[in-house]
């Protein structure tokens, strides 16, 4: 057995090993070079130790890149100010053939500049033993300068032989960890024997309050502070709370608990800064094991390389019904298990379980025409179903531009306004996936039982690309469950990529707010005509109406000091481009504001527009029946007594919240159905068939 291996570096080819080999064990090293067979490479990446130092403050924020020929196969995440980081990481490679070693390459992460070179190194494959375990030791070297003391990479490597094997897997789960959280190849897979499995055994539902007396790390005595939760490739990030110690954040999101056991939180502390890398302000962990089930515990965790302290309310609760199976295993055309489903979400269950408002079953049937993104022509899909933060996949069907998967998947609905996202990429063992298309479906809008083919878009939903998708979707929900969960907040999505700054995106969102104030400019000539008694009935009926209801109000601009502090150009560059993103939001969320309220009365979600109708119905009933002064007592004395009576509630705004599911005019091209090819309709092709 190879115990330790020092490897020289990438300058000192031929490579040379302090090892030893046990004379029972099989080395590879005698495996013929030409050897077609394709072996698994499973890497635990473990720690590195006295890596250079990089930064001004003596430290560095490695990472590690796996490389074999020439193509990136794996990106560990980054340590922050750490020379003798632990990773504990775990990747699994697809090798082809032996010749072409491993090469391992250290750099320091800097933010908006190029990231530091901290050294490299090889393993040559052909000297591990097959089927064994082996602990390795990487020496980092430079090329350009040999004799620098660059530190050391340790590893855990087994090379194992996958001759003979199906590569016809059910694929439970691809995620990436690249420096940006993007999609890359890093798979958990199950045989397809398990024909129906439950993905998560659990939901981790985390509430962060506040920050207690955080370290300063601005030179006005404050900071910005915001902060990052993982948990396994899961990953979430809250609001940034300008200048203050003490933030109070009141967020909420779910995780979901993947091992019997528990898991760790990583959570980390940050103060943002504009144009410049954030600074660390401290970092703490949540050992899952350690909390018991169906209770909520409140935690207060001392921050660790840093000051101060985080309040979180962490819950375990059981899993959800979320399953993937094949199309002969289908809950609802079980009849005994459709009913239990039809009486759970039945109108006598109002305030059961208020979270659970539905059930999503979504067949996955087939795709044609996709688009090749192979050099053969051909493409190596397979299709990803996400409902907000629960994301399903089917296996992949190799060499093909027409694939079946005839896959069932299965969820709890939490939010009836929710969009099904389902894509389609193109599997790479090499690099991050190929997007082929991509459909969003809105719940309220699906059919039930109807097999349809929708026609796949491109990334922004804003127009057709190649290739159809045939699904079949059932939705069974409680509508009162679904009314009450409208006026709470609505579920962020934690894996979405943070806007960037787009000349077409910010041109579109100024004609958006452009639009929205040119209502209010035609509203205004409105009322102007009503004051030059252009028609004299309607300035009479306006003058009784408005007569008390006007009010003066002044305007007064704040000013904020301006910064003195001197600024190098490229921060001045990565500022400029932040404000410019803020604007682009801010543009995008007043403009959405207005067309929100727009569609709301445009009826163009039904569901919301009767709601509002009823809502407003019952207030009109509650007036006529209760005098005003006694339901604004009840208001003030919900209002001012809601900490008292949960000092932990999360503040939101009902009306603010149903607006939220209302979508804006972008979201419903997003949202629109295109028509297919006539001739990729089922019952065509089926009659074809037959003919």
């Amino acid at each position: 057995m190879l115990d330790s291996c020092k490897l020289k570096s990438a300058c000192n080819l031929p490579f040379i090993y302090n090892k030893k080999i046990n004379k029972a064990g099989t080395s590879n090293a005698e495996v013929p070079l030409a050897d077609p067979g394709m072996y698994q490479l499973d890497i635990t990446l473990r720690r590195g130790q006295s890596l250079a130092a990089r930064d001004r403050g003596g430290t560095s924020d490695p990472y590690v890149k796996f490389k074999i020929g020439g193509k990136e196969v794996f990106r560990s995440k980054i340590i922050h100010k750490n020379l003798n980081p632990v990773w504990e990481e775990k990747a699994c490679i697809l090798v082809d053939h032996l010749r072409e070693p491993l090469y391992i390459k250290v750099f320091d992460y800097d933010f908006g500049l190029q990231d530091d070179f901290m050294g490299s190194a090889f393993l040559d494959l052909t000297q591990l033993e097959l089927n064994r375990p082996t602990d390795v030791t990487l020496t980092l070297k430079d090329p350009h300068y040999p004799d620098h003391d660059l530190g050391i990479i340790l590893l855990s490597v087994i090379l194992t032989p996958k001759e003979g094997e199906s590569r016809d897997v059910t694929m439970l789960m691809r995620k990436s960890w690249k420096r940006s959280s993007k999609f890359q190849t890093q798979s958990l897979r199950l045989s397809d024997l398990h024909r129906k499995s439950h993905l998560w055994r659990g939901i981790v539902s985390i509430t962060l309050i506040e920050g207690r007396d955080l370290k300063a790390m601005d030179s006005n005595g404050l900071s910005d502070p915001y902060v990052k939760f993982r948990l396994g490739h899961q990953k979430y990030k809250s609001k940034i709370m300008p200048k203050t110690l003490n933030p109070q954040w009141r967020e909420q999101f779910d995780f979901h608990l993947y091992e019997e056991r528990g898991g760790i939180i990583d959570i980390t502390a940050w103060d943002k800064d504009a144009g410049k890398r954030d600074d660390f302000i401290g970092r703490c962990q949540v050992d899952l094991s350690a909390l018991s089930r169906e209770q909520t515990h409140k935690l207060e965790l001392q921050l660790e390389e840093g000051e101060g302290h985080l309040v979180l309310l962490v819950t375990l609760t059981a899993s959800a019904t979320v399953s993937i199976s094949d199309l002969s295993v289908n809950s609802l055309e079980d009849q005994k298990e459709r009913e239990e489903i039809l009486k759970r979400y039945s109108p006598l269950r109002i305030f059961h379980n208020l979270k659970d408002v539905g059930f999503l079953q979504v067949k996955v049937i087939r795709a044609e025409g996709l688009m090749a993104a192979d050099v053969t022509g051909k493409s190596d899909p397979f299709c990803v179903v996400e409902l907000n933060n629960d994301r399903l996949l089917t296996h992949t069907v190799y060499k093909n531009l027409n694939p079946e998967w005839n896959k069932v998947f299965t969820f709890n609905i939490k939010d009836i306004h929710s969009v099904l996202e389902v894509t389609v990429y193109d599997e790479d063992r090499d690099r991050s996936a190929d997007f082929l298309g991509k459909v969003a479906i809105p719940l309220l809008s699906i059919q039930n039982g109807e097999q349809k083919a929708y026609v796949l878009k491109n990334k922004q939903l804003t127009g057709p690309t190649k290739g159809v998708i045939y699904l079949e979707i059932d939705v069974i929900f409680n509508a009162v469950k679904a009314s009450l969960r409208t006026l709470i907040p609505k579920e962020q999505k934690y894996i979405e990529e943070e806007n960037r700054l787009s000349k077409q995106l910010l041109l579109r969102n100024f004609i958006r707010m452009k639009r929205c104030v040119m209502v209010l400019v035609n509203a205004a000539y409105y009322v102007n005509s009503c004051f030059d008694w252009d028609s004299p009935p309607r300035s009479l009926a306006a003058f009784v109406v408005v007569e008390d209801m006007l009010e003066d109000e002044e305007e007064e601009d704040d000013k904020d000091d301006k910064d003195s502090e001197k600024k190098g150009f490229i921060n001045k560059i990565y500022a400029i481009q932040e404000v410019c993103v803020s604007v682009q939001n801010i543009l995008d969320e007043v403009a959405s504001f207005g067309e929100r309220i727009k569609n709301t009365f445009n009826w163009t979600v039904p569901f919301l527009s009767w709601l509002a109708i009823v809502a407003l119905c019952v207030f009109t009933v509650i007036l006529y029946c209760i005098p005003l002064r006694y339901i604004v007592l009840v208001w003030g004395i919900n209002k001012f007594t809601k900490k008292l009576r949960s000092p932990y509630a999360i503040d939101n705004n009902e009306l603010l919240d149903f607006l939220s599911r209302v979508p804006s005019d972008v979201q419903v091209v997003q949202y629109q159905e295109l028509k297919p090819d006539p001739s990729h309709s089922p019952y065509k092709r089926k009659k074809n068939n037959l003919g």
